[in-house]
């Protein structure tokens, strides 16, 4: 029997690794998506109450709608705000996981 050493991976390859992913599902296969994401809208239009419906705070906000203000090309629209979104949603992640971390304690700080 021979034994193999496994080797390990950096955390920060595998950071990388999901931020790519992340991306591309975001900019490319979000175009696939559904056309009608919003579950909501839909039941609303079932039941007879989408005529209360009312524009929100962000209505004519930068990534309103699931696209980006100012870009014509739907393709290009939609994928632009999924990795903004993507990226905003990483850096906040990112952000929390380095506020909640554990830090080692210093054995000599014990009394």
């Amino acid at each position: 029997m021979s034994t193999v050493a496994k080797k390990r991976v950096s955390f920060r390859w595998v950071a990388v690794g999901i931020v790519v992913v992340a991306l591309i599902l975001a900019g490319v296969v979000s175009y696939y998506a559904s056309a009608h994401p919003d579950g909501l809208m839909y039941v609303a239009g079932k039941t007879g109450f989408i005529d209360r419906e009312a524009a929100h705070g962000a209505a004519n906000g930068p990534l309103a709608g699931y696209g980006t203000k100012g870009v014509d090309n739907e393709r290009l629209s939609g994928g632009l705000a999924g990795v903004i979104g993507t990226i905003v949603v990483l850096l906040v992640a990112g952000g929390l996981a380095l506020v909640v971390r554990r830090r080692p304690t210093d054995s000599s700080d014990e009394a």
